[in-house]
């Protein structure tokens, strides 16, 4: 039996966050976060543009993969200045933490060299320790 709308919907808003819900709570978690030095807005606005940015850059790949869109001179520039879009938030999103850049690719690469020390495989891909986030 298929659980009905207003159940679901009870229980989406069952299980949110009070700071999710109410204005007085999301306010309060703002003022808590700035209080230990947390850029919210910064980093708000990086996740959201990253988002929003890698959408128009899915969308284009999409339609050249789906839809017959033909990989153009024209639309590969167009995904170069989508990805450009991305490295700003991102750029934006380092802002926020207090990080450079370069220590993020440092960070991925090492996270990344540890997990495939041979190269990609599929076994290390989706059998990885509980520690390798």
């Amino acid at each position: 039996m298929a659980i009905s709308l207003e159940k679901y919907t009870q229980f989406v808003d069952a299980t949110a966050s009070d700071s999710s819900k109410n204005y007085p709570d999301f306010s309060q978690r703002l003022s808590d976060l700035d209080q230990k030095g947390f850029a919210t807005q910064r980093v708000m606005n990086a996740a959201i543009g990253m988002c929003a940015e890698s959408g128009e850059f899915m969308e284009i790949v999409k339609k050249i993969v789906f839809q017959g869109k033909e990989p153009s001179e024209e639309n590969m520039y167009h995904l170069k200045r989508e990805l450009g879009d991305i490295i700003w938030y991102i750029a934006q999103a380092c802002i926020g933490l207090n990080i450079s850049l370069s220590d993020v690719i440092q960070m991925n690469f090492d996270k990344l060299s540890a997990r495939y020390p041979q190269g990609f495989s599929i076994e290390r891909s989706e059998y990885r320790p509980h520690s390798d986030v």
